[in-house]
């Protein structure tokens, strides 16, 4: 029988050791995607949240001193203060299959939080609704995208026997990416661009400016706020952050921003290449043969994420999802797209019905997990 031990992470060494675990741990998984090692350390170091989010990250270690899990705990009082929880977040969590690992890991990230006037924990939850959130329940056979978690089936097992229960469940549906909407829906888009003046934004033109991407970013918030669950609108510093950590990567081929006769922003949708692929072979870094796969997968269309989608409130069940939706289809079949994968939405949000009206099935389930600090 292993002993471990955990430690907190406080050196250089230790963060690397931290970044790079689900390296060897996940090593011989197809189905697991590696995120950079530049872009978690920026992420667990200096992301714009770090300005009101407290963290500390911990390692356990077997007799030999192998690393054998790693966690993040996460106080977000923005969070706490809305919706008048007391609640610490975890994530980052990756283990070896065995329960006292994860006794260890999750019991120091509860005693940090108890120490720091928390009752409940819960997660896989990163900073935002932006970062990697919840631990896959379903569809361990899969590829999920660059965007989202894996995790291999025993993490089920092992949350569950330590007392979490679920808080709620995002689920991710597959579709052929250009089969476009039927004819009733075109004619409630043409209808709702002609009577309200919506018009798609010249992409190229909104690339290049910031002030738009601001715009977009403020509509996300009123779109999200109150109808998303847990959701927290981004402070300046993290849309300003979110901007450059996309705006490279955005194809006006895949993306639809609507505004309305003000030139607001009514409504948008956000799609990317699947990057998933070339992610495997950079195995988590851009050097030196990374940035190759990753340029060579942002010209091949077949496979796409939907990343984001939504309307502003004035505009919400008006029907304009017709009109984005419309538009992307036939982009997405100019493109010669095979398939899309729809961005992790809570299953509880009336949203999520969308996919019914299209050719489509339930691809991933990610569970966010919930227990009380004793």
């Amino acid at each position: 029988m292993n002993t471990y031990t955990v430690k907190e992470v406080v050196t250089r060494r230790d963060l690397r050791r931290f970044i790079k675990f689900p390296d060897e741990l996940y090593k011989g998984c197809g189905c697991y995607v590696p995120p950079l090692h530049s872009g978690q350390e920026h992420e667990l170091m200096h992301s714009a949240s770090l300005e009101y989010c407290t963290r500390k990250m911990w390692l356990a270690e077997d007799g030999g001193g192998k690393v054998a899990g790693r966690i993040c705990a996460i106080i977000n009082p923005r969070y706490n203060e809305r919706y008048g929880t007391r609640r610490v977040r975890f994530g980052w969590f990756d283990l070896v299959n065995d329960i006292e690992v994860a006794r260890l890991l999750l019991g120091a990230a509860e005693a940090w939080a108890k120490e720091n006037g928390m009752d409940e924990i819960h997660g896989p939850l990163q900073y935002t609704t932006m970062g990697r959130q919840g631990m896959l329940v379903d569809g361990f056979d899969k590829v999920a995208p660059f965007s989202c978690l894996y995790n291999y089936p025993y993490y089920v097992d092992l949350v569950e026997s330590l007392g979490f229960v679920k808080e709620c469940d995002w689920v991710q549906y597959r579709m052929p990416a250009g089969q476009g909407v039927d004819e009733k829906m075109k004619s409630i888009a043409s209808r709702m661009m002609d009577r309200y003046k919506i018009h798609a934004a010249d992409f190229d033109v909104l690339k290049k400016d910031r002030r738009y991407f601001r715009k977009f970013f403020r509509a996300y918030n009123d779109a999200f706020d109150g109808h998303v669950y847990n959701f927290v609108p981004f402070t300046d510093a993290e849309i300003e952050e979110e901007i450059g950590n996309i705006l490279g990567m955005l194809d006006r081929r895949l993306c639809c921003v609507l505004m309305d006769e003000n030139d607001d922003v009514a409504a948008f949708g956000i799609a990317m290449v699947s990057l998933s692929e070339a992610m495997k072979k950079a195995r988590g870094s851009l050097f030196p043969f990374g940035w190759y796969h990753v340029l060579k997968a942002r010209k091949d269309y077949r496979n796409i994420d939907l990343l984001l989608n939504g309307a502003a409130p004035k505009w919400q069940k008006t029907g304009i999802s017709s009109v984005f939706h419309g538009i992307m289809a036939e982009q997405f079949k100019a493109c010669g797209s095979v398939w899309a994968i729809a961005n992790p939405q809570i299953e509880t949000n009336t949203a999520v019905n969308v996919w019914e009206r299209y050719s489509s099935e339930l691809w991933l389930r990610r569970r966010c997990w919930i227990k009380k600090i004793d």
